[in-house]
């Protein structure tokens, strides 16, 4: 503009906008600090306490505007020990967008509250609360119609279902809710014969009474069943029979899951033309680590739909055997089914989704032919109830604890390198790849391996490729890759020479 043009021919300097410091001037005249000299001039407690005191602000505000903010995908756990010294947090559960987000919500206000030293009984309350809602994510992902079920034996045929028991190489703790349904799961696993017998196994017989029995050879008791009321009893925990009575139920013999045209379960079972006698046998001692409970519950469905007509596939039962065992509320994954109904040595995967039907990838067998005086199975004698693990490592996952997430994500990589092993051939590395999918199981919960157990390992090192405890751990059943098989009779002569405790046996598979 020739107005602001001085005499010199060169354009006038903008003037700053008034109100507005000289910025570039500032820059150029400010002193210059290395970050060395940053860290000796700033007063280092006044800026923590400064961010301190911000965290204590943002806080509430990001719990409460979780639907926008990042609050479900924050490492919670570190978050509810952050929040410990705040009087209060707003509860987010009511405005939960999902039932896996309420379960989240619950985990995260039980930890706080634990952090701030509630009562036990009133942070367990609200841990029951977020395992509600897992089971809850489980059965709304899988939802299913009513089974109709229809007689489909003659009088004199018998239904006999029979399966393998299952040992989980690597990948196990992946293919459990709700970390199957955030990442994904991969699990190496192998379908397994006991001394030359599939250890599994039901029996379902016709009858002309219209009665429901449930036996079981392993237990020696028996139990009748003539109304709705006694076959809804398989939320008691306590109740030995709680497994078929929900596998019943699941079949269509109890509402929601079918029946609803009938008012009772004797005119169900009138137009059924009788009731049925179940036998079941479970020869592997409880709290094994070898998915005994889950291959029962799914090889039971298996014989309940031969016997009822209902069609289901193998890929039902995996996910059926799944809510079978949120309806008994003691939760787990889909890999123990998945185990024993696939047959042989196999990779199964699933993607982050509600959709937790596996994809089977088959694997060679012939390194574990080649390998067979040397691979063993050892019962410790030792037992425990794999709920408390599951709880511990679920409640982890849903405060998206990223110690716990990484470790879990770990025994999926070893799942993917027990798999290349086997394709391979290479025992070697097999057996490192379980020992150390044992060190991750560890690692996930410290008591997978008491030092009742680690005393029956430590003098077998020298003669191991690897060895782990198979399922949940603390127990059962022990696998072990020998380095070859003189190491192996070296190892069978010192346990049944010293036996660490009574009923602790080698079983052949």
């Amino acid at each position: 503009d020739a107005l602001n043009t001085p005499a010199n021919g060169q354009p006038a300097p903008a003037a700053a906008p008034a109100g507005n410091r000289d910025w570039p001037r500032l820059w150029r005249e400010s002193e210059r600090l290395s970050a060395r000299q940053l860290g000796d001039t700033a007063d280092l407690p006044r800026s923590y306490a400064q961010r301190q005191a911000h965290r204590r602000h943002a806080i509430p505000r990001i719990v409460a505007n979780h639907a926008r903010s990042a609050f479900f995908r924050l490492d919670l756990q570190r978050l509810a020990a952050a929040a410990a010294e705040l009087p209060g947090l707003p509860d987010v559960v009511a405005t939960a967008p999902t039932p896996l987000a309420r379960a989240q919500a619950h985990a995260f206000h039980a930890e706080w509250l634990a952090r701030r030293g509630a009562p036990e009984a009133q942070v367990e309350a609200r841990r029951e609360l977020a395992f509600q809602a897992v089971r809850e994510t489980v059965l709304e992902a899988l939802e299913a119609p009513p089974a109709e079920p229809v007689r489909n034996l003659l009088p004199d045929q018998i239904v006999w279902a029979r399966s393998p028991v299952r040992l989980d190489l690597a990948g196990g703790w992946t293919d459990t809710p709700p970390y199957c349904f955030l990442a994904g799961a991969k699990v190496t696993n192998l379908a397994v014969d006991l001394n030359g017998q599939p250890p599994i196994q039901v029996f379902v017989r016709p009858t002309d009474e219209p009665v429901l029995h449930l036996r079981s050879i392993d237990l020696g008791s028996a139990v009748r069943i003539t109304t709705r009321a006694e076959l809804a009893a398989y939320t008691d925990v306590h109740d030995p029979f709680a497994l078929g009575k929900g596998a019943l139920a699941l079949a269509g013999f109890l509402p929601p899951h079918g029946g609803q045209a009938y008012a009772s379960l004797a005119e169900q079972l009138a137009d059924f033309g009788g009731g049925l006698d179940i036998s079941l046998l479970a020869a592997v001692p409880k709290g094994s680590g070898l998915g005994t409970s889950s291959i029962l519950g799914a090889t039971l469905l298996g014989a309940l739909a031969e016997a009822c007509g209902l069609g289901w596939t193998q890929a039902d039962l995996v996910g059926r055997t799944l809510v079978l065992e949120q309806l008994l509320t003691t939760g787990g994954g889909w890999q123990d089914q998945a185990g024993g109904i696939f047959p042989g040595a196999k990779f199964l995967a699933t993607d982050a989704e509600p959709d937790q039907t596996p994809v089977v990838r088959w694997l060679p067998e012939r390194l574990f032919a080649e390998h067979s005086q040397s691979i063993l199975l050892y019962y410790t004698g030792i037992t425990r109830v794999a709920k408390g693990i599951l709880g511990h490592v679920v409640r982890h996952v849903l405060l998206n604890s990223n110690p716990h997430l990484r470790v879990i994500g770990d025994i999926g990589q070893a799942a993917e390198l027990a798999a290349e092993a086997i394709q391979r051939g290479d025992y070697p590395q097999l057996g490192r790849v379980v020992g150390w999918s044992r060190e991750l199981n560890g690692q996930l919960d410290p008591g997978s391996y008491p030092p009742n157990v680690q005393a029956i390992l430590d003098p077998l090192r020298d003669w191991l490729f690897g060895a782990k405890l198979l399922g949940a751990g603390g127990g059962g059943y022990v696998l072990m890759l020998a380095k070859d098989p003189d190491a192996a009779q070296r190892i069978r002569c010192l346990l049944d020479r010293q036996p660490p405790r009574p009923g602790a046996r080698f079983v052949n598979l």
